[in-house]
């Protein structure tokens, strides 16, 4: 294996999580007695350039078919955040009806429906046909297809298009090719153009034992030293970031051309920097231990469950996230004995089955009717939105639980 970016071997495992199949390929009833395919789940740190990544195992355009799942609108808490981003950054850099704003990974159209509010020009672009319809039935102009350098030189420079903002909130560690897709920011991007990219931090990850959020769709695990390392080599430099708490903390980073005089470089961008550094993250001791605690929050898990067995307890899930899934997996977990149901909002999950474990996604409904005595929130990056929503099973007793960093039952 050779790393994504520096093309260094890859020797030292970060964590492996064995098998799994992919994270949102839900199933129908009709698929139950079909076999899934199962991909290996091994996490590898380049000890180049520090660059944490995935064998790409599952191909990209396998994995963002047109069956998508994921449709962004769902979240009230995730339309909130884009909201307050896009009324950012119109106050930062004063976007007109002239100016061009292009999403890469812009699913059903939550976030640009925004910029659109302020007339200013958008355009989409996802590879997943389904959210992609979404999005154009809003007015969101859409193009269906994978970001690249060979797609913004054909499908954008060539046909005049060059945007004064580009923007992907958690698709920078979904690309195979890295430096390819940087590439083509750069080739879309005006001489005065900026690009933002908001992804999970890495030190988060490490630090709080996120492991749930690794699965085949990341391709990478991202440090803002390794991020910065990639944008260079293509001749983007980053001139602020942002540290934000959304999916349990992550970056916002804000980079230009390189011969674009501009924009200053921010004192953030130096202090994140030696922050990393202080932490330990271009050594591999840093890394060396995770394996260990994820194993103790697989051992916490089972303990939990089998102990509600006993004590017949009423246990569902609320969320049909990758998230969960990644947990469900490498726990071992397998039909609906210890976990009833689960449930979500998105009526694109309902009455699937989620990979796997192939436990049955109800509507939230089931819920008053069910009335379980504990809730597991597999996204737990939302449970203060999540519990507020489900406050109601204090009725009759009922009880949230979270799984990561540690067991948390309230």
């Amino acid at each position: 294996m050779k790393c994504r970016h520096c093309n260094a071997e890859l020797k030292h495992v970060f964590v492996d999580l064995i098998d799994s199949p992919p994270s949102n390929a839900m199933l129908r009833e009709d698929q139950l007695n079909e076999p899934e395919t199962y991909f290996p789940l091994k996490i590898f740190t380049c000890t180049n350039c520090f660059l944490v990544q995935v064998d790409e195992v599952k191909k990209a355009d396998e994995i963002f078919n047109n069956e998508y799942t994921y449709f962004s609108s769902y979240s009230t808490s995730w339309l909130k955040h884009s909201k307050d981003y896009v009324d950012m950054m119109m106050k930062r850099f004063s976007f007109t009806s002239q100016s061009q704003v292009i999403e890469i990974a812009s699913n059903d159209g939550y976030l640009l429906q925004y910029f659109k509010e302020y007339n200013v020009p958008v355009l989409g672009v996802d590879p997943t046909a389904n959210t992609a319809e979404v999005a154009i039935a809003k007015g969101i102009p859409t193009l269906i297809d994978f970001f690249g350098s060979a797609f913004a030189q054909k499908e954008l420079v060539k046909k005049g298009i060059k945007a004064d903002l580009i923007l992907g909130n958690n698709v920078l560690a979904h690309v195979p090719d890295i430096n390819d897709f940087v590439g083509g920011m750069k080739i879309a991007l005006r001489e005065k153009g900026i690009i933002t990219m908001e992804f999970p931090h890495l030190l988060k990850l490490v630090e709080e034992s996120q492991f749930d959020t690794i699965y085949h769709e990341h391709f990478s695990y991202l440090s803002f030293t390794a991020v910065k390392t990639i944008f260079e080599k293509q001749g983007l430099v980053m001139f602020d970031v942002q540290e934000i708490p959304t999916h349990g903390g992550s970056l916002r980073i804000f980079a230009r051309h390189k011969d674009d005089p501009s924009k200053e470089i921010s004192q953030h961008v130096h202090d994140l920097l030696k922050k990393e550094e202080k932490a330990g993250i271009k050594t591999l001791a840093y890394y060396s231990n995770f394996q260990e605690r994820v194993d103790r929050i697989k051992y916490a898990f089972w303990d939990f469950l089998l102990k509600a067995k006993k004590e017949s307890k009423k246990v569902i899930a609320y969320g049909a996230a990758a998230k969960g899934n990644t947990l469900l997996n490498y726990c071992g977990v397998k039909g609906n004995d210890l976990i009833r149901f689960a449930v979500d909002a998105s009526p694109h999950k309902q009455n699937k089955y989620l990979p796997g474990s192939r436990i049955l996604v109800r509507d939230l409904n089931s819920i008053k009717e069910y009335k379980p005595d504990y809730v597991i929130i597999f996204p737990w990056n939302l449970k203060n939105e999540i519990s507020q929503q489900l406050s109601y099973i204090r009725d009759w007793n009922g009880k949230f639980v979270t799984f990561i960093p540690a067991i948390s039952i309230f």
